[in-house]
């Protein structure tokens, strides 16, 4: 029988034969790919799903969530990633007893969970740290940083800028944290007694901060001369957020010959020629100095500073280009997300002027008549503001949603998840479990005092991840957010023009209100007075 077939083979043309191969690799990984799904959907049988009748949940074309967002794809309800979410908390919800479920994405089966002991198995995994493909969008933009890495490249990564966040070294940001925030509340004087959205006004004071901190050069957003590179941070934003929703466009190769991905790719060279730019002038300036002075170190004012200090020891472990990438993802993880953090919690002191009134009379008591800027001692006396922060992120986690792509199977609130799944970790949900949160819609800051915290479970509360691969910024975003809040609280009172039943929430790159935040401020008069 081989022998009939190797002879009709042997009388195919050369462009027959070549079809036929090809038709053969395509059967083969065609069944290839069938197998992988079926193995998964088999281990994964015994999770609660949305689909779970037969084999539903094993025919893609019919029962997954891309065909829901697909059916409906001119309806406004999908056509936004407010639409995402509110499908996703639904679903939460729904299993709110179980705290775990799985959904198929297509072909790639997805479990989310939100209970504190399944969090802490996915984000305490010393084995999958790899992010889903999802985080991949960001790769023509950021490369293989910290945050998209994996592998020994990210442990390598990690190890050496972990001593950048020291606080000794976090000190030296304070002074351009406090510049902004004058800014910030001078701006907002012409603004007194006006309702306006508060988000748009923390984001330039934010990205003012950022750019300053991470590359040390000034590019004015709230000083209304914004530069190209700004312009070009917000358009990447809102082409990723665009992309996100429509997993048609998720290969790189299909999505930049289409208009938008040509846009996109323009923007991200904008942003690339701006910090290979600052970098190549920092190093000239950092070089000259050296001559002039052997034992220079760095004056330690940028964190692409403390990055030329490391390529200077060792310029083949941390060469340009990867500087580059590092300094681009600081800029894309500390701008939006702790503008949001910021704004929310302002946002939650508009609604609620008892707890607002006793952060300012907390500022009172530190600064008293001086108008002094914050220092380190300062900020850490803030404790009252540290709970405030502390329930607006969680009640709005700036980072809704963290995932992990499995690739050593483990066991998740006693079900077996396979290699090849992917685990989201839902912590707007989590953070709303009644068990280590009574109350949970409500807004009470003194949940965190350290009396009322002990017992609590240590991953009940994950603003900033948790594990191997948390935020290692997470010092510097609360003492920028204590700095901004420490400022706007001694100058202003605010009051909320609408209520949290007006707001519809949307999981963009931060978790963010579709119509913004609309809040009135007033000047206040210290309570020492």
């Amino acid at each position: 029988m081989l022998d009939a077939i190797y002879r009709s083979f042997s009388e195919l043309s050369l462009v027959e034969k070549i079809l036929v191969i090809y038709c053969g690799l395509f059967v083969r990984w065609a069944s290839a790919v069938v197998y992988r799904h079926f193995r998964m959907w088999k281990a994964l049988r015994p999770m609660p799903g949305p689909f779970d009748r037969g084999l539903s949940g094993f025919i893609p074309p019919a029962y997954n969530i891309f065909c829901l967002i697909l059916q409906k794809a001119d309806s406004e309800y999908w056509d936004t990633s407010t639409g995402i979410f509110r499908l996703l908390t639904g679903l939460s919800a729904w299993y709110h007893k179980e705290k775990v479920y799985k959904v198929f994405l297509g072909f790639q089966p997805t479990v989310i969970v939100f209970s504190p002991e399944g969090v802490e198995a996915v984000l305490n995994h010393t084995t999958n740290l790899k992010k889903p493909i999802l985080y991949s969008l960001l790769n023509t933009w950021l490369g293989t940083g910290l945050l998209t890495s994996c592998g020994e490249k990210w442990r390598a990564r990690r190890k050496m800028l972990t001593p950048a966040f020291h606080f000794r070294i976090l000190e030296d940001f304070l002074p351009v944290m406090n510049e902004q925030a004058d800014v910030f509340v001078a701006n907002l004087q012409t603004k007194i007694d006006a309702d306006f959205d508060i988000v748009p006004e923390i984001t330039k004071c934010t990205l003012d901060i950022i750019c300053e901190t991470a590359m040390g050069v000034k590019v004015g957003a709230q000083s209304g001369t914004e530069s190209q590179y700004v312009t070009d941070v917000y358009a990447v934003g809102k082409f990723f957020l665009e992309r996100l929703v429509r997993p048609w466009l998720y290969l790189d190769y299909l999505y930049l010959l289409t208009e938008a991905g040509r846009t996109f790719r323009r923007h991200v060279k904008g942003i690339h020629a701006f910090t290979e730019g600052v970098i190549k002038e920092r190093k000239q300036q950092a070089v000259a100095e050296r001559k002039l002075d052997p034992q220079y170190r760095g004056k330690r004012l940028a964190f692409l500073d403390l990055l030329l200090e490391q390529h200077f020891a060792n310029p083949k472990s941390l060469p340009e280009s990867d500087i580059r990438e590092e300094v681009d993802t600081f800029m894309f993880e500390g701008h939006d997300t702790t503008a949001m953090a910021l704004s929310w919690t302002i946002f939650m002191m508009g609604l609620h002027p008892d707890v607002q009134r006793r952060c300012q009379d907390e500022q009172d008591r530190i600064f008293g008549s001086d108008e002094r800027q914050p220092s380190m001692a300062d900020l850490r006396s803030m404790k009252y503001l540290d709970c405030c922060i502390k329930e607006a992120l969680r009640l709005f986690p700036s980072v809704p949603v963290v995932g992990r792509e499995v690739h050593a199977a483990f066991r998740l609130n006693g079900y077996e998840i396979p290699a090849g799944t992917v685990v989201l970790v839902f912590s707007y949900q989590l953070h709303r479990d009644k068990q280590s949160f009574p109350k949970p819609e409500e807004f009470i800051p003194e949940r965190f005092l350290p009396e009322n915290s002990n017992g609590r479970h240590p991953f009940a509360y994950v603003p900033f991840s948790a594990g191997p691969r948390n935020c290692i910024g997470q010092r510097f975003a609360l003492m920028e957010e204590k700095v901004v809040l420490s400022r706007f609280l001694r100058n202003f009172s605010v009051k909320s023009m609408v209520g949290l039943e007006s707001i519809e929430l949307s999981a963009e790159m931060v978790l963010r209100s579709k119509t913004g935040l609309p809040v009135k401020i007033s000047r206040r008069t210290p309570s020492w007075v």
